[in-house]
């Protein structure tokens, strides 16, 4: 029942006559109507309203919320996203009064203790980054991303030094090359070797004085460590290229090891996934990037700096960077997931940023060893934060895909994980469990999936079965979907 209400329109719940409030007739003069609208909406029929009663609107929305799925409702095995638990300590803390109700055009002489905070952050980040420079400003991590690229073209730029190209490997995140590209640079793909690493000797035929930035994301998006990332970042420095690590699998290494010192030049976090920032929707996410002391000139205005009292007094500032690239975002970024981040790492401290790192290890590679006789992993015995697994022999032999499964999970109350990404792997599914899963889910997980590999295929083909939606775009044979995106683009 709950579910039918959800999905009835507000127009099928109306009822004439109803009402939520009965307002008192308005004491100010009304304005004519005329003057307002133009003349074809004065002799249209008004739009017929639906009528409902208070209690039948907050029905109707609380009803559609519970549809969703999130991270406090479900597991979400998202590889390549982190989805992990947002601990609620946080969510208050981000809306103490002095946080949420700082107006963004106070003075910095006025929100000292949130310039703090963010310097703090700052420096917590360059910490764990190995990396000295840092800007909070960009809103999520392809705009870090972009923001990193421009910053790497102002430096070439003022070097005099004409480079053009940049590269990245086949596995990486879409996101790569799309902001190399909207950063006016041209985009080279590697191949990479067949056990999922990035190739050396292909690299090198591609470097030369036009190489700008290598892109490479480590541990790469297969979930493994790129063992030769010291040597990689050798060669594109021996001809002047800098090396960009995309940070969006910093949950294996945080604590670890650090980009800076394995030949990163520049990276960025995305805060809403590695520290527990809420995440999806289109956001709020949070992108800050670090790079090395001599980039630093080149950072997003503005940075926020301790000021040299003389004293024991602590003063910050907003400051401007000599060489700036300029604003990338309104004022310091988005401050809430920023500040949800700031409590996460001071929760945890030095040696749980570790400890959540191995156990985010731990955790997949148990996942793995759970799957491994119905989802084989396609590179390596072992994995970091998040492995691969493809469904390529189920498709051959059974006519089961990657999509059949992850849509019939729905139906046993799990989120799908990521599938046919990365491109090098057929039938690929993604699995990341993070560090907050326990055994329990694990082992739940595994089980409904070793259950839905003996299903009729028939049956997989046309799940989820127990959703209001069906598959986009799929005619469903065995019952009539309550909408689909294919209806809704119709019109």
């Amino acid at each position: 029942m709950r579910n039918r209400q959800a999905t009835q329109l507000l127009s099928e719940l109306s009822h004439a006559g109803r009402r939520g409030a009965e307002l008192p007739p308005s004491d100010v003069p009304e304005w004519p109507l005329e003057d307002l609208l133009p003349s074809e909406a004065m002799a249209a029929a008004p739009p017929r309203l639906p009528e409902l009663a208070e209690p039948d609107v907050v029905r109707h929305f609380v009803n559609l919320s519970t549809l969703n799925m999130s991270v406090d409702t479900h597991f979400y095995p998202l590889g390549s996203c982190t989805m992990k638990y947002n601990p609620k300590r946080h969510e208050r803390l981000s809306r103490l009064p002095g946080i949420v109700d700082v107006h963004p055009h106070q003075t910095a002489g006025n929100i000292q203790g949130l310039l703090e905070l963010l310097y703090e952050m700052q420096e917590m980040l360059a910490e764990i980054s190995g990396l000295p420079a840092v800007s909070l400003q960009p809103a999520a991590g392809a705009h870090g991303e972009l923001t990193a690229l421009f910053v790497a073209a102002a430096y070439f730029r003022d070097k005099g030094e004409s480079r053009t190209k940049v590269i990245f490997p086949a596995s990486a995140h879409g996101t790569n090359p799309a902001s190399a590209a909207m950063a006016g640079f041209d985009c080279v793909e590697l191949k990479g070797r067949s056990d999922g690493f990035v190739d050396i000797e292909e690299l090198k035929q591609h470097l030369d004085d036009k190489t700008a930035v290598f892109m490479v994301t480590n541990p790469n998006t297969l979930g493994l460590f790129e063992r030769e990332i010291a040597e990689i970042a050798k060669v594109v420095h021996d001809v002047g290229g800098l090396v960009y690590i995309d940070g969006a699998n910093m949950n294996a290494i945080m604590g670890i090891t650090r980009p800076g010192d394995f030949g990163g030049d520049m990276m960025h976090y995305n805060v809403h996934k590695t520290f527990t920032g809420p995440h999806g929707a289109g956001g709020p996410g949070s992108g800050p990037i670090c790079v090395r002391d001599f980039l630093a000139d080149y950072l997003p205005a503005p940075i926020v700096r301790q000021r040299d009292t003389g004293s024991d007094e602590k003063r910050f500032e907003l400051a401007t960077p000599s060489k700036t690239i300029g604003r990338v975002r309104s004022f310091f970024g988005n401050v809430g997931i920023l500040v949800r981040g700031y409590c996460y790492l001071r929760t945890l401290g030095a040696a749980g940023v570790r400890e959540a790192a191995e156990q985010a290890i731990l955790n997949a590679n148990y996942l793995k060893a759970l799957l491994a006789d119905v989802l084989p992993s396609a590179h390596g015995e072992h994995c970091l934060h998040e492995f691969v697994a493809s469904a390529d022999g189920l498709a051959k032999e059974r006519g089961i895909t990657a999509m059949d499964i992850a849509k019939r999970l729905l139906d046993y109350g799990f989120h799908p994980p990521t599938v046919y990404f990365p491109l090098v792997v057929p039938h690929a599914m993604m699995f990341e469990p993070t560090e907050t899963e326990s055994k329990a889910t694990l082992d739940a997980f595994s089980d409904a999936i070793h259950k839905i590999v003996t299903e009729d295929a028939d049956l997989l083909h046309t799940a989820p079965h127990s959703t209001p939606v069906s598959r986009p775009e799929e005619v469903n044979a065995t019952r009539k979907p309550v909408l689909t995106w294919a209806a809704c683009n119709k019109e």
